[in-house]
């Protein structure tokens, strides 16, 4: 199952320097595939997304994805943009700039237009309890949609540590996204 790491701006820092320490050592740590910047209330987003994707680019196999913004995506040389589930109509041009695209969905008619539109992957969430995300659709609803298509599906809600993989292995996503999952609570 691939590991799809999510930053959150309480768990990480606005400080550039503080930022990439903490996300080097989480790198060395999970070794994720996939690394998702996301910080809605950064005023200097783009500075941190570009020490986000150097980063990234210091670890072998991780793809640096940006939040909801294809075009610095594309400046920055990120392989990917994550957008969000209000987002459908800027798939295609996403694609057009030669990035990866994967986008949130929340019901299996999302995941539908998502696979329609031809998103390379796609969130299914919140699968297991998570603060203010809506009721947990469980494993059985995931793995339903695993079954129905075709798209590449990422679980993410609630995932906060081995247990919650477990339970997901039985579903055969592609794989999970998580903020909670790959913090260090020691830190």
């Amino acid at each position: 199952m691939k590991k799809y790491l999510i930053t959150s701006r309480q768990y990480y820092s606005d400080t550039p320097a503080v930022f990439r320490k903490i996300l080097h050592e989480t790198f060395k740590k999970h070794l994720p595939d996939f690394a998702l910047y996301r910080d809605k209330f950064n005023p200097d987003y783009k500075l941190q997304a570009e020490h986000f994707v150097e980063t990234c680019r210091q670890f072998q196999g991780v793809k640096p994805f940006l939040h909801q913004d294809a075009k610095l995506a594309r400046s920055l040389g990120a392989d990917g943009v994550h957008l969000t589930s209000k987002q459908f109509d800027e798939i295609k041009k996403a694609k057009e700039f030669g990035l990866e695209v994967c986008i949130s969905t929340h019901t299996l008619d999302e995941l539908a237009m998502a696979q329609e539109l031809c998103a390379d992957y796609a969130t299914f969430s919140p699968i297991f309890d998570t603060p203010a995300k809506g009721e947990a659709k469980g494993v059985e609803a995931l793995k339903e949609a695993v079954e129905k298509f075709d798209i590449k599906i990422f679980a993410l809600g609630g995932i906060v540590d081995e247990e919650h993989v477990r339970l997901l292995q039985d579903a055969a996503p592609y794989g999970f996204a998580s903020i909670r999952y790959f913090y260090d609570r020691e830190r």
